[in-house]
């Protein structure tokens, strides 16, 4: 006792010093010692970068590369040609785990056999999530009377709705179907539910493939999901029986639907559409020109239940619940306050998912895992935002839903995420003194404006990947918007949900209206101020791979080092992550074929408002004409001048010995003679099945075409050859 008196009398510098001289140097499990010593000398001798690298090695943050090691291992299964053999797999797994048990490895050797492991799990993962929810894939169209389960609604809206069915049987068993589910449009009416069963007349189809090369593969991300056609109901749908009645799935629909009917009662327009989907999660009521304009000044995210929603919802919950408990007598002093705030803003995060539609939204549940670690650190007594957790909830999600890394949400939203933690974990000076509420409005406007910047920047390469444009004022777009958004419209959403049991929700849902009125009007004057400024060159996947290292890089290392990843990543993408525009586009399963010329891209053949015309016309930010500049036909074909080449498109077997020896490239819905191939470069119906959509490319050099089809290998479980 009196040993601990007598420290107490020494001044505070004093007591500090005589505990740091007491200590032992810790001997690091990394074989390092610890900063201050030898080690920190040794360092000042080396390569700063080097430096950097030992200190991230140090202090164990070789977890937060699992997840990109992980990633590596699933792009490289998902562009294999063939199948692994399971056999392979198994033993390199073992070798690896013999390797990291037994061999005696260094600490450095670990670590390679470390990230070797999680490469291979990254690679074993998608076979075994595909042979537990894999489907086999339709290859025809069938016709047919079914009796179906319903699984999910998918989206509602006044005109049609979109279900995932299940458990198909035929009336007729010669239409039966080997599929495990099926998404259907159909009509309004009658009210669905999860649960049911329903009986109607189908068409169902072969579910496409891409529209380009390295375009959103349906095929790929549908036999994941177990859906193995795409299908219609065309007349006598009828509810053969209800679901049960305690069902979660059931429950929970049934719940989100009657908050929809609520906003649709106080709200309409598309005011009640981005209520819908910031409150339930459904987006289909939001119209093309309003997802136009919201892209266009950047705010797009705000519709998309993710991050900022969960926050503000979960967040607010545990300020609030924090501030009652700190409010009650004696509750500050018995209690854990902020730990019981801490479990309930976790409840209020899962119980917003569930209504933003559970597991199946990816931002969502990202959003949803990453404040359950936060929450979790609160409960621990931890540090809350650290790249660790970042790198623990993306392991999560890749092992729960490894296709989901392959979705622009995924990526967009795990580089946003590494992005904000990696810049706001940096050591900086804060502003000190008493700010008044001009400082501190001025404060919230710049953490705002930097916060966009941050995310902005570290999701450019992304959305330009996915969406071929970016928003060039994206970030005054959401310094305008945000504060709408954090202290109206979320707020108002949140309290209206609240207040339902009691039926005043109304006036709550009113004030969120306000707020998305104004969030449109903004977003709309954002939009007008960036018009024609959004395009941008093409990318290639190539440029993927590079944003992908660079992230790994800035998240790996914690000094200033870590923005040499991303300065580094530009020079190497224009360099190499550009891609080259095609001359020729030919679509797999309708008419449409698009020729270049002068007077830029026209039609050979087809619609100009076909799914596949207007994805090109998107994807290279240009018109395409209904008729291809200088287009001649008669009965037997159609020819049009390209750029130093010419194409016919043959409708009949008597136009193939002219057209093969007159034209450079010769595109059928026939299968063209062995002869014409000799002669001129060939697209038939052979080359269309096999490799769906088909990129070509003049190549003046050499007088040939470039040929790159949308498909390049049918040894893939999820892919089809057509019949």
């Amino acid at each position: 006792m009196s040993a601990r008196v007598g420290v107490r009398q020494l001044p505070r510098q004093a007591v500090i010093d005589a505990e740091l001289a007491s200590r032992k140097t810790p001997v690091s499990p990394f074989k390092h010692q610890l900063p201050g010593t030898r080690f920190e000398r040794a360092s000042e001798k080396r390569f700063a970068v080097f430096s950097d690298i030992e200190k991230a090695l140090h202090r164990r943050r070789l977890i937060v590369l699992l997840p990109f090691a992980m990633i590596v291992g699933l792009v490289i299964y998902a562009g294999m040609d063939s199948e692994p053999f399971h056999w392979a797999l198994t033993a390199i797994g073992v070798a690896l785990a013999i390797a990291m048990a037994f061999s005696g490895a260094t600490i450095q050797r670990l670590r390679v056999l470390v990230l070797l492991a999680a490469v291979w799990l990254g690679f074993a993962i998608l076979p075994l999530h595909g042979a537990l929810f894999g489907t086999p894939m339709l290859a025809y169209p069938v016709y047919g009377k079914f009796t179906a389960h319903v699984d999910k609604i998918i989206s509602a809206s006044p005109e049609a709705r979109r279900i995932i069915v299940s458990n198909l049987q035929p009336d007729d068993p010669r239409d039966a179907v080997s599929i495990r589910r099926a998404r259907l449009f159909l009509a309004p009416q009658p009210p669905l539910s999860p649960g049911d069963i329903i009986r109607a007349k189908l068409r169902l189809a072969p579910v496409p493939g891409p529209v380009l090369p390295g375009a959103f593969d349906a095929q790929f991300h549908a036999y994941f999901d177990g859906i193995g056609a795409y299908g219609n109901v065309t007349s006598e749908l009828e509810l053969v029986s209800a679901g049960p009645e305690f069902d979660l799935i059931r429950w929970v629909d049934t719940i989100r639907r009657q908050i929809g009917g609520r906003i649709d009662r106080v709200l309409t327009g598309q005011a009640a559409a981005i209520g819908w989907a910031m409150v339930v999660g459904d987006q289909s009521l939001i119209s093309d020109e309003t997802r136009e304009v919201m892209s266009g000044a950047g705010l797009a995210h705000i519709y998309s239940i993710s991050g900022l929603h969960m926050s503000l919802v979960a967040g607010g919950m545990f300020a609030l619940l924090r501030l009652l408990l700190a409010c009650m007598h004696g509750a500050a002093q018995t209690l854990p306050i902020k730990k019981i705030a801490a479990v309930g803003g976790i409840i209020t995060a899962c119980g917003y998912l569930l209504l933003a539609g559970g597991m199946s939204n990816v931002p969502a549940f990202r959003s949803t895992l990453m404040l359950a670690l936060v929450f979790g650190a609160v409960l621990a007594g931890r540090r809350a935002l650290t790249m660790r957790n970042v790198a623990l909830a993306a392991i999560v999600i890749i092992l729960i839903d490894p296709p989901s890394i392959f979705r622009a949400s995924f990526q967009l939203s795990f580089a946003a995420v590494v992005g904000l933690i990696g810049v706001y974990e940096m050591p900086r000076q804060g502003m000190r003194g008493n700010l008044g509420w001009f400082g501190r409005i001025g404060k919230t406007v710049a953490a705002t404006a930097m916060t966009s910047f941050i995310a902005g920047s570290a999701t450019l390469l992304f959305s330009a990947y996915h969406f071929q444009q970016t928003a060039p004022l994206g970030v005054l777009g959401n310094v305008m918007a945000l504060p709408i958004v954090s202290l109206v419209i979320m707020p108002a959403a949140m309290l209206g949900l609240l207040f339902m049991p009691l039926g005043v929700e109304g006036y709550f849902f009113q004030a969120m209206g306000w707020g998305i009125d104004v969030m449109l009007e903004i977003a709309r004057l954002v939009a007008s101020w960036s018009a024609g400024l959004e395009a941008h060159p093409l990318l290639s996947a190539t440029a993927l791979l590079i944003g992908l290292a660079a992230l790994a890089w800035f998240a790996f290392l914690e000094g200033y080092w870590r923005y040499a990843g991303p300065i580094l990543a530009i020079p190497a993408i224009v360099l190499f992550g550009f891609a080259a525009l095609p001359d020729v586009l030919v679509a797999d399963t309708t008419q449409a074929v698009a020729v270049r010329s002068d007077n830029g891209f026209g039609l050979l053949g087809g619609r100009n408002r076909s799914f596949a015309v207007k994805v090109w016309s998107e994807q290279f930010s240009e018109p395409i004409a209904a008729k291809a500049f200088g287009i001649r036909c008669d009965d037997q074909a159609c020819v049009a001048p390209g750029q130093g080449f010419s194409v016919s498109l043959v409708k009949d077997y008597s136009a193939f010995p002219e057209d093969c020896s007159r034209n450079q490239l010769v595109v059928t819905r026939l299968r063209a003679p062995k002869l014409c191939r000799d002669q001129t470069t060939v697209i038939d119906i052979d080359d269309l099945k096999r490799g769906g959509v088909q990129w070509l490319r003049w190549q003046s050099g050499t007088s040939q075409f470039e040929i790159r089809p949308a498909i390049t290998s049918l040894n893939r479980p999820w892919r089809i050859l057509q019949r």
